[in-house]
């Protein structure tokens, strides 16, 4: 795994991903909705690089993270056994968000691109919760 910590400022972390039969459709390339699989695996492991897992965040912290919007284009397709690259990037940090910018590639080339919306929400409530200083110091690369 290739990977550069969200405390680098403007750093992108890179996921390695092989495209399997499951990941396919009739037609024998990816299914556009798994793209959004590897874009959900590559924000889960660079939240993970930054020593943050998911189910402590919301046992120790009371927070989770949950996709507000989605815009993706498409540039071409995925096939059976390509192995690829998702990237996540930090684009732009708010108060209660984070906006990722994520391609995914094969042989340097995207395949798509796009941005996520990610909230940080209370875990008991659902609602909007500010992200925590710590975290955002982290996030922004000014620890």
């Amino acid at each position: 795994m290739t990977k550069a910590g969200p405390s680098d400022s403007g750093a992108c972390f890179r996921l390695p991903v092989r495209v399997y039969y499951e990941d396919t459709d009739a037609g024998g390339v990816v299914y556009y909705a798994n793209y959004l699989k590897y874009l959900e695996r590559a924000r889960t492991e660079w939240l993970r690089a930054a020593g943050w897992g998911q189910t402590a965040l919301v046992s120790d912290r009371g927070i989770l993270f949950a996709v507000r919007s989605i815009e993706l284009d498409y540039h071409g397709p995925a096939r059976l056994d390509d192995a690829l690259e998702v990237e996540a990037r930090i684009a732009e940090l708010g108060r209660a968000r984070i906006d990722f910018a994520q391609r995914v590639l094969r042989d340097g080339k995207a395949l798509c691109s796009g941005r996520v919306r990610i909230a940080c929400l209370d875990a008991a409530t659902f609602r909007p919760r500010p992200l925590p200083d710590d975290m955002k110091e982290v996030f922004a690369g000014d620890d």
